[in-house]
């Protein structure tokens, strides 16, 4: 993190404080008393600690519960302090116990004394482990010893906390004195008047004027102590019901120990639990040159708050009486009517605030314990729904520059009003830095500038289609733009200014056109090309290759007829699926027939071509056994229209099974049967598309033979890089003649096992083709998957032969590009083939200053040749702010955005970086971005206190998802072709196919009735019910998870079958059954399938059956089994990982 630091600008309504405590690397938890905050003049500092001391022992007695007018009280007349920590906890230096001037560094009144605790020297009642240096601890990695576990073990209640995982709540049974027992705490201010539960509260307790007076952070009086002095909420940020007071003591933000060792949370608790809203900082004035104008909305999250809210059973809905935080200026989130108006000064809110239930609600077993409130760390779910509720009723307007889109889960229409839609274009930040010091200091060396749209450049909706005839496409002289929204009309529209780079170019007779009184043409709304952010025009002959125009595309499937193949069952279910699907192949109009030709081939060791002329009674073979030097054997009959030999094709495709039936071959070629499409492809003069299926290692002598390598002892070293490289360059210069051809490779895989996925996937990713991986093909499981995929694969919308280049204006370049392309130069994008479903990433870099006034321009322009032969230019626009504040920048993020780049350039990185290096790289760079915020843009808060960017509050959650995805920590079951796939499969995700990828939906099936979805629940073993059936979605797999306690009418309906043992575990689809609730589930699966690119096979998983381990996998808040960490712990020890950078 460069120690180079900006203007302090205290703007805080973009931020989500979470308060988790002391998050040290070498961590022995102590708590400190609230102190006064430090005034504005003084740096951050975490006080004087003792972080690897002993814990003292406390004896462990319970009082009786206080009411609930002493704990409201309590939480109404308490502040907390975010000045340094002080020496109250153990562990902690001696403090001086007297009293500074407030202009001094700050420490807390003397300790408060109980009577019978022992002195802070005692010894442990156990002897603590020996704690190492902070430097040489892994985060990742093998099981580190005990004390310097990355994140507790579950448990362990009887061990003391000694870990390098900050303490994120109240242990479990914590015991304290009893309420009778004499405490001494300093004077306080006299309580607050509690807040009646039945209506929302009044924001208050938040306001900045000046520096607080000493008292302000002092406990309340003893007469309402409680058995720990207890933690103010503030209304504003606890809006509703308060919660039942519990048995046992509130846990504590502050003050002084509990007695007796603190034994760290279980798992249970961690794994589904948030932390509820903390407690509101006092706020400072505004420093001078801070900005203003801007709503406070800084979400306070704090460590040790008071929760006994269990995570079983049913997601919390919004309490009674919730009616959402108010942003000032903004629309109201919740329901129902609005809060009192606060005071202007009083404006911190969290909008993740949710109560807890009260404590009637919860089951016995829960009243008796204190949890970490899981609604209170931020929840993607709340998230989602929060953007859903308030974005998807009106149209998005793409008009207003740098203004951030809906979320990629929310279901919205789209206006183009001069910049691309974001179902085109997305970027990780719509408000780009000026200079490139501002953007260093936002994110790490590696990516200056994360300002990522991933393009999509195909789509089922194409925009409209500009003809401008001979004279092509209307661009810039200088730059090669093409005319877009950005261009400025001068000198009565005689000649335009490039917005690109300024230069002025003459308009053509034929395009000129009058301009009105405010500048603009009088024709500007008729023509796309003015006024839209996308369009296409039709390209020139100028504009082919070779100055000829192209002929239309062809497809040629090539079958694997090796044993392998033959048993399986594929050889057939292919040859009988293609005599329907040659009549969907792609066309633009769904009247006409395709243009597309078709030819087919059969291999093993040698090659087998087929001539089907329609001329032809029955279709003939011709075998290639010299596969070393591949050639096309016939021109004539090879690619032929499917009307013209429609018989002869079906004949063939009837044979092919029959004669390959008693087959005992087993070898098969690879790197052949690419040369001989290509060779096809050449001899006719087109591009087009091949489709390979494939089901062994290519092992038989030709070109392109391959080993097998698989060495799982490699895993988790630094050579296991090696294996996901090809295992040599004959791939690679085989896709780079492909690309040139515009010859494009889908590849269907049926592997038994190990075919390496690394080497055989290098041409169809480089192509702009797809893999797909079927393992352990069963016909009778894996058909309808195959088969569908294989339907959407021939049929979608194509463009071929592509080349994309993105242009941009003056300050700004395209750097670096992700996806599944070849480039032979730095600035064009080199696509044989692309569809609906790629995406290209694209890195913007600074090459000079940008000027907040004119903002950046970005211009992304794809020549291709559609499926109807016809050479077409699409063009999408794309216009952000720049802004010279760091606090602007953070403040229209894209969070999914931005994870769709980390996890394609860590993807990209494990090729050449150990994964253990790969992690630690994406976790310093979201620390850096994160303290970036937290030091330049933050309110002064305590240094126990993770502070989040509003915008990217989620950033650590699905930061987490994708560190423990398989492809950078797999388990033990997870193969390397698995792993390469999945590498592969991403590298050309859009955003919404990688957020369900990353973070699974889970929905509950309780009641579906409607057309809506029910609203899905976190990620978390611990947010399922027995009596429940829940549906998880990840973007490959579809899960059905059943209770074992679900209800008989429940089972009924879903599966015809009223009891929880005749479910079969082993069916792929539900039975049509004649009621409301099965047809309407079967209606959301489809849906879920269509809105992906992979056909999702569905998978019941009964509770406590062994499939549920694969079914628990994808539970991407628990920890998982191959030592990922949970969501709470990552949390911590990103927070850990944000104030070391900061300290």
């Amino acid at each position: 993190f460069p120690s180079k630091a900006v203007a302090a600008n205290p703007v805080s309504d973009l931020s989500s404080p979470l308060d988790l405590g002391n998050c040290s690397r070498s961590l022995s938890l102590s708590l400190c008393r609230p102190s006064p905050l430090p005034t504005l003049s003084q740096p951050y500092s975490q006080g004087a600690m003792n972080l690897s001391g002993p814990h003292p022992s406390y004896s462990q007695q319970y009082g009786a519960p206080p009411p609930m007018q002493q704990v409201t009280n309590q939480m109404s007349g308490m502040q907390i302090g975010s000045g340094p920590p002080t020496s109250v906890g153990p562990g902690y230096a001696h403090h001086p116990s007297t009293q500074p001037p407030i202009s001094a560094a700050y420490s807390s009144a003397a300790p408060p004394s109980y009577t019978q605790a022992p002195p802070l020297s005692a010894a442990p009642s156990q002897p603590p482990p020996p704690s190492e240096p902070a430097a040489s601890q892994p985060y990742y990695g093998g099981p580190p010893p005990p004390q310097q576990q990355p994140f507790p073990s579950a448990h362990h209640p009887s061990q003391p906390f000694v870990s390098s995982s900050p303490y994120l709540g109240p242990p479990s049974q914590p015991q304290a004195p009893p309420v009778s027992q004499q405490q001494s705490f300093p004077p306080g201010p006299p309580a607050q008047q509690p807040f009646p539960n039945s209506a929302p509260p009044p924001v208050s307790q938040a306001s900045y004027s000046g520096p607080p007076p000493l008292t302000q952070h002092s406990f309340p009086p003893s007469s309402q102590s409680g058995p720990f002095p207890p933690i103010s909420i503030s209304p504003s940020q606890y809006p509703g019901p308060q919660p039942q007071s519990q048995p046992g003591p509130p846990p504590f933000h502050s003050g002084p120990s509990p007695r007796g060792p603190v034994p760290p949370p279980s798992m249970s608790q961690q794994q589904a639990n948030h932390l509820p809203p903390g407690p509101m900082q006092q706020q400072q004035p505004p420093q001078p040159g801070m900005q203003g104008g801007y709503p406070t909305q800084q979400n306070v999250y704090n460590r040790s708050i008071l929760s006994s809210s269990g995570a079983f059973g049913q997601p919390r809905g919004p309490q009674p009486g919730y009616a959402g935080p108010q942003y000032p200026g903004q629309q109201n989130y919740g329901a129902g009517p609005a809060p009192a108006p606060a005071p202007p000064a009083q404006k911190r809110l969290d909008p993740d605030s949710i109560p807890s239930p009260q404590a009637s609600e919860l089951p016995a077993v829960q009243k008796s314990r204190h949890r970490i409130d899981p609604d209170a760390i931020p929840s993607p779910i709340q998230v989602i729904e929060d953007d859903r509720v308030n974005k998807s009723s009106e149209p998005f307007t793409t008009g207003v520059k740098g203004q951030a889109p809906p979320l990629v889960t929310t279901n919205f229409q789209v206006k183009d009003q001069g910049n691309a839609s974001p179902r085109f274009i997305r970027c990780t930040a719509y408000n780009m830095p000026c200079t490139a010091d501002m953007a260093k200091q936002h994110t790490p060396p590696q990516s200056p500038l994360v300002c990522s749209p991933p393009l999509k450049t195909l789509s089922y909706t194409p925009p409209y289609i500009v003809d401008h005839g001979e004279g092509g496409p209307i661009r810039c002289n200088r730059c090669k733009a093409y005319m877009c929204p950005y261009m400025q009309f001068i000198e009565g529209g005689r000649r335009f200014q490039c917005g690109f780079c300024s230069c002025v170019t003459e308009v053509p007779p034929h395009y000129f056109q009058h301009l009105d009184h405010t500048g603009k043409r009088v024709d500007c709304y008729d023509r796309p090309e003015l006024s839209q952010g996308s369009y296409e025009f039709v390209a020139t002959v100028d504009y082919c290759k070779n100055n000829k125009l192209p002929q239309p595309p062809s497809f040629i499937f090539f079958i694997d007829v090796s044993y392998n193949a033959v048993k399986s069952g594929m050889v057939n279910i292919v040859c009988q699926e293609l005599k329907t699907l040659l009549d969907y192949l792609p066309r633009e109009n769904p009247e006409a027939d395709s243009v597309v030709r078709v030819g087919f081939v059969t291999y093993n060791k040698v090659l087998h071509f087929y001539n089907v002329k329609s001329s032809l009674a029955q279709p003939q073979m011709m075998v290639v056994s010299d596969v070393s030097d591949m050639f096309l054997p016939l021109l004539d009959g090879f690619l032929v229209g499917v009307n013209d030999s429609r018989m002869v094709i079906e004949s063939l495709l009837d044979q092919i099974p029959e004669m390959f039936a008693d087959t005992r071959e087993t070898e098969t070629v690879f790197g052949p049967v690419i040369q001989a499409g290509l060779e096809a492809l050449k001899a006719a003069d087109c591009a087009g598309k091949l489709f390979v299926f494939h089901s062994t290692l290519p092992i038989a002598e030709a070109p392109g033979k391959l080993k097998n390598r698989e060495d799982k002892k490699l895993v988790g070293t630094d050579k296991e890089k090696s294996l996901f490289q090809p295992q040599s360059g004959f791939y690679s210069n085989l896709s780079k003649e492909c690309v040139a051809q515009g010859c494009c490779v889908d590849l269907f895989l049926f592997p038994n096992q190990y075919v390496d996925v690394a080497t055989l996937g290098v041409v169809p990713v480089s192509t702009g083709g797809s893999v797909y991986k079927y393992t352990y093909f069963q016909a009778e499981t894996d058909r309808e998957r195959f088969l569908n995929d294989l339907r959407r694969d021939v049929q979608k919308p194509m463009g071929f032969d592509a080349v994309m280049r993105v242009r941009t204006s003056t300050g700004i370049r395209a750097t670096d590009f992700f996806g599944s392309f070849f480039m032979s130069n730095t600035t064009d994008v080199e696509l044989a083939g692309l569809d609906c479903d790629k995406t290209v990433t694209v890195e913007f870099r600074h090459d000079d200053k940008l000027s907040e006034d004119t903002g950046a321009l970005m211009q992304c322009a794809v020549l291709y040749t559609s499926c109807s032969g016809q050479r077409r230019l699409r063009v999408h626009n794309m216009a952000v702010n720049c802004c010279s504040q760091l606090a602007d920048l953070y403040r229209n993020c894209e969070t999914d955005t931005i994870i769709n780049f980390f996890s394609k350039y860590a993807y990209r990185s494990i090729l050449n970086t150990p994964t253990k290096t790969v992690r630690d790289t994406m976790v310093n760079q979201c620390a850096q971005i994160l303290a970036c915020y937290r030091k330049n843009c933050a309110s002064p808060s305590s240094a126990g206190q993770l502070i989040l960017p509003e915008c990217m509050k989620l950033l650590p959650v699905y930061l987490n998802c994708v560190l423990k995805s398989d492809v950078l920590q797999p388990g033990a079951d997870i193969s390397l072709d698995d792993r390469a796939y999945l590498r592969q499969l991403l590298s050309c995700m859009d955003v919404s196919e990688s957020h369900i990828f990353f973070y699974p939906r889970l929905l509950p099936l309780v009641k579906l009735d409607g057309g809506s979805l029910p609203m899905a629940v976190r990620n978390s073993e611990e947010r399922l019910s027995k009596g429940g059936v829940y549906l998880l979605e990840t973007g490959l797999h579809l899960f059905l998870w059943v209770g074992a306690n679900a209800q008989q009418e429940l089972l009924s309906n879903i599966f015809g079958t009223p009891t929880f043992s005749q479910i079969d575990p082993n069916m792929t689809s539900l039975p049509e059954l004649d009621n409301p609730f099965s047809q309407r589930l079967r209606e959301i699966i489809d849906s879920f399938r269509s809105q992906r690119s992979r056909y999702m096979k569905l998978m019941v998983v009964k509770q406590e059956d062994k499939a549920e381990l694969i079914f628990k996998h994808f539970l991407c808040e628990d920890k998982s089994t191959s030592g990922g960490a949970s969501y709470v712990d990552f949390l911590c020890h990103m927070h850990k990982e944000i104030r070391q950078l900061l300290s």
